[in-house]
């Protein structure tokens, strides 16, 4: 139910390694062949095998690794499916390879980062009813007081991280992206990613010849994003009217004006792979940054966040120790 940092480095290493030994010279079975004797972890050996298998049988590479069960994401098998289609697997292997590690090392940091504020506000938590506790010495009252407060709040980040990941349908995955990209910096950062991984995989099957329907259709796909997905599905009644692409997306508000602009000149100057291959350089780094600053960043806000609660508590018991005294000073 929940991917872990270890797990996406071990998808990371073997995106890489395919990717390594593809421009090597091996072919994809040769590659596989050599990753099921030597997997990165031997979770994913049983996958391999059966991708391998499938393979064997003339099943397509985007196929067979379908077939091998739903431990692969939607938009890992789009990616590699327009890698497929380009003639350009190692490059989308690579590209997923970078995509997991960066992920793993975000997710790592923003946990190491969190241990201290965490411990601090389960040591508040235990504290001030464990004060309570040593008076009435309740053991219901005490166990019941640290529940009231930890229970929600471990449900809820349970629930976050589920639904956050990557293995559930497209109408899940919409509704996830549109409450994210009202997130600051998040949100942003993911629609960069996003925009970063249908410019190179536009670039790829354009240039390997794909026409410019099943080309945008398929990078929307592979960019992850559903509403980008969307979008781009209905194009295809304007663009057999013959609205260009350049115009669809300067009139798309789910393409930025950059974006817009740069895809305009691309298309007009002949050069469009070099322009797409720019967007992508230009989106994965803008888009990378994001997610380190949030990586840094919300940690220390649950650490602001946690230190307010803890003074909120210590002024609430010494109001009421304080009140106490009062009402027994009154009674005399």
């Amino acid at each position: 139910m929940i991917i872990t940092p270890s797990q996406l480095n071990q998808r990371s290493e073997l995106y890489h390694q395919l990717g390594v030994l593809i421009t090597a010279g091996m072919t994809l079975h040769e590659g596989l062949e050599h990753l099921k004797a030597n997997p990165p972890s031997r979770a994913l050996q049983p996958y391999i095998a059966r991708w391998l298998d499938y393979l064997k049988e003339g099943c397509t590479v985007t196929d067979a690794l379908s077939r091998t069960g739903k431990w692969m994401p939607s938009f890992d098998l789009a990616l590699i499916e327009a890698g497929e289609r380009s003639g350009r697997l190692d490059a989308c292997f690579k590209l997923l390879g970078v995509y997991y590690q960066e992920r793993a090392q975000m997710i790592r940091q923003m946990i190491s980062d969190l241990l201290y504020p965490l411990f601090i506000f389960h040591f508040a938590v235990v504290l001030f009813p464990f004060i309570q506790f040593v008076q009435d010495m309740n053991v219901f009252r005490f166990v019941g007081s640290i529940l009231l407060v930890l229970a929600p709040l471990y449900a809820i980040v349970f629930f976050l991280i589920v639904a956050c990941q990557g293995r559930h349908g497209e109408s899940w995955r919409s509704g996830i992206e549109k409450v994210l990209r009202r997130v600051p910096f998040l949100g942003t950062a993911r629609r960069e990613l996003a925009l970063a991984r249908l410019a190179a995989a536009l670039e790829a099957l354009l240039n390997a010849g794909v026409g410019i329907f099943g080309a945008w259709e398929l990078a929307a796909t592979a960019s992850g994003s559903p509403a980008l997905r969307r979008t781009v599905l209905g194009w295809r009644p304007a663009l057999e009217q013959g609205t260009t692409t350049s115009e669809l997306v300067s009139n798309c508000e789910e393409f930025p004006d950059a974006f817009g602009n740069l895809y305009h000149t691309g298309e007009i100057s002949g050069q469009l792979d070099q322009t797409l291959g720019r967007l992508h350089t230009m989106y994965q780094e803008q888009g990378s940054r994001r997610l380190r600053m949030v990586a840094q960043w919300a940690p220390r806000l649950i650490y602001f966040g946690i230190v307010i609660y803890i003074g909120w508590k210590i002024l609430a018991y010494y109001s009421g120790y304080f009140s106490q005294i009062n009402q027994i000073e009154n009674m005399r």
